[in-house]
Parts: C-alpha cells; sequence; structure tokens
C-alpha cells in the first residue's frame, strides 16, 4: 500500500508541475538559475571532458596497443552507419528530430502511466545525465532536482551542438562494459568491427544494450536469450518507425 501511495504522489506532483506551464517554467529559471545546485558552466558544456585512450601506431599507421585511463576512442558521425543511427533514435527517442531537448508528449505519456508506458527522457536528456551526474538518486526530491538539471542541460546541449553531434556523443559516452566503452570500442569488443562494418543485427543488439548493458550483453551466456529478445525488439521499432 506504502508504495502504491508513493508511487501516485510522484504521478501527481508531475501532473502538477507539467500541468501548469508557469509552473514549469517557473522550475526551469530557478534552477538555470542554481537555486537548486551549480549547473555544468558553459565552458564544460562547451568542452566536456572525453577520457580518450591514447592509441600506439606501427610505424605504417597500424594500431599496436593503446594507453588510458579509460578506455574510449572517438567515433566520428560520418563513422556510423545510418542503419546504427536509426536503431537508436527508433528505440529510444522517435521524435528526436523534433524536439529541442525535452520531448513532453513523451513526458505526459510517462508520467500518465507511472513509466510502464515507455520512458520519457530523450536522447539529449540520457546523454546530460551520462556526462554530468550519473545514475538517479533513489531520493524522489533529489530524483526531481537531476530531473529539471537534465532538463536544463538538454536545453544547453541542443544550442551548442547539432543533432548530429548529439547523437555521436551518445554513441562515444556509453560504458557496453568489457572495456567497450564507447561505440567503437564496443564494436570491436563484441563483433571485432570498427562500427561502420556492422550490420543491421549487430547494430540492433548494441543499442539494444542502452536499457541494460550488463542485462542484455551479448557475451555473457546465460544473458544470450534475452539479448536476442532485446534486440528483436529493437528491430520491431526500426520496422515500425
Amino acid at each position: 500500500m506504502a508504495s502504491t501511495d508513493f508511487r501516485s504522489y510522484v504521478k501527481y506532483f508531475w501532473i502538477l508541475v507539467l500541468g501548469s506551464p508557469l509552473v514549469l517554467v517557473l522550475a526551469l529559471l530557478l534552477t538555470w538559475a542554481g537555486l537548486f545546485g551549480s549547473l555544468p558552466s558553459t565552458e564544460e558544456i562547451a568542452n566536456p571532458k572525453s577520457f580518450l585512450a591514447t592509441e600506439i601506431l606501427s610505424a605504417d599507421g597500424k594500431q599496436i596497443g593503446t594507453f588510458f585511463m579509460e578506455n574510449r576512442v572517438h567515433a566520428d558521425y560520418r563513422e556510423l552507419p545510418p542503419h546504427l543511427i536509426n536503431a537508436l533514435i527508433a528505440t529510444e527517442d522517435e521524435r528526436y528530430n523534433d524536439h529541442a531537448g525535452i520531448d513532453f508528449r513523451s513526458l505526459g505519456r510517462a508520467v500518465a502511466t507511472l513509466g510502464t508506458g515507455g520512458g520519457g527522457s530523450t536522447i539529449t536528456q540520457q546523454l546530460a545525465k551520462q556526462m554530468f551526474h550519473g545514475e538517479g538518486s533513489s531520493n524522489i526530491l533529489s530524483r526531481v532536482i537531476q530531473k529539471l538539471k537534465e532538463w536544463v542541460i538538454s536545453l544547453q546541449l541542443e544550442s551548442n551542438y547539432s543533432k548530429e553531434e548529439i547523437i555521436a556523443m551518445y554513441f562515444n559516452q556509453f560504458d557496453f562494459l568489457y572495456q567497450g566503452v564507447g561505440i567503437h570500442n564496443a564494436s570491436n569488443v563484441y563483433f571485432g568491427k570498427v562500427p561502420a562494418e556492422l550490420n543491421i543485427e549487430e547494430a540492433a543488439m548494441l543499442v539494444g544494450m542502452f536499457k541494460n548493458p550488463y542485462a542484455y550483453n551479448p557475451s555473457k551466456a546465460d544473458r544470450q536469450d534475452i539479448a536476442i529478445a532485446r534486440r528483436n525488439t529493437v528491430l520491431r521499432q526500426m520496422e515500425r518507425n
């Protein structure tokens, strides 16, 4: 009963916020002003930290090793095959190209269904979360403040970067586990390829891991069936969109 009451309170809170444009605008302005804690500076938004691995090349230009604190190799947007990008948008944020960082339609659906009908976070919001505060707090008040900050940071990211740059940043930021930080390393770790060589099934498998890279990890024998099921869900989303 207590759990049900708690979920109801959360639902009513978001209905209040989203149902009143003035309340929402005021909350965003207060967050932007720093009332609920500091936000990344303009410099940090424009030049986010990225711990790229240093590649060691042979005389003929072939990679023979890497040195890193975090094994991350950058992949440009042009290195990402169209079906990989389509898989991400179809699964994580189908109106990605139509919003400026916040998708109020998806957010309203998420509030009305308490998340059972799909999440409300956009790709840009997920990137903001990954880059600047990590996992969400279990404390409801702290999580609400984090969500407001994600919205503000998302608007800042959208004003500083193109949609293509945000997609590339998202793929480069995510940790697919087993030293597969970023899409370049993940493609190599799981399929022995560079991103441009991924076929549609492999692309869908990696995108499926965004939901939970441990639960849907194809390299774990006891997870292969659900990883394949998740991949198939991504493929169906691509067909639908």
